[in-house]
């Protein structure tokens, strides 16, 4: 004879802040702030776990920021569509950036140069393309 449990399983109630809880767009690095460490390779890339971790022992480090893997996930589930918030986000992250180091993204007399790179949680010299020295500034649409 056979007998069959059934198990209940609890309900959870999502609370208006678990429910709208919007995931981390990006995560900075520098003397005002740092986010991040040598643990967060998955979540950074291996570049921007170690600048963050490089920063926070102490090591001479430009300020900068990362736009986590998180992010390109929710780009890919969306269709190709950039994740709402991700612009005001960057946008915040460039303009603590340029609170440090005194320069302004954009300006034509005192730009604010910076690099562009992908990254990854594990090494690929080669693989990968660095945009340097980037100061204007893109439009998309």
């Amino acid at each position: 004879m056979a007998t069959a449990t059934v198990r209940r399983r609890k309900t959870i109630k999502k609370t208006k802040s678990r429910a709208t809880k919007r995931q981390k767009m990006t995560y900075s690095w520098g003397a005002s702030k740092t986010e991040g460490n040598a643990t967060y390779k998955e979540l950074l890339g291996g570049k921007g776990a170690n600048l963050a971790e490089m920063t926070k022992i102490g090591l001479p480090v430009p300020p900068g920021f990362t736009i986590p893997t998180t992010v390109c996930a929710a780009y890919y589930k969306e269709g190709g569509k950039i994740p709402k918030g991700l612009d005001e986000a960057t946008l915040k992250a460039i303009r603590l950036v340029e609170k440090e180091t005194g320069k302004k993204f954009g300006s034509k007399t005192d730009p604010l140069l910076v690099s562009v790179r992908s990254g990854a949680a594990v090494s690929m010299p080669g693989m990968m393309d660095t945009v340097r020295s980037s100061f204007y500034c893109f439009t998309r649409t």
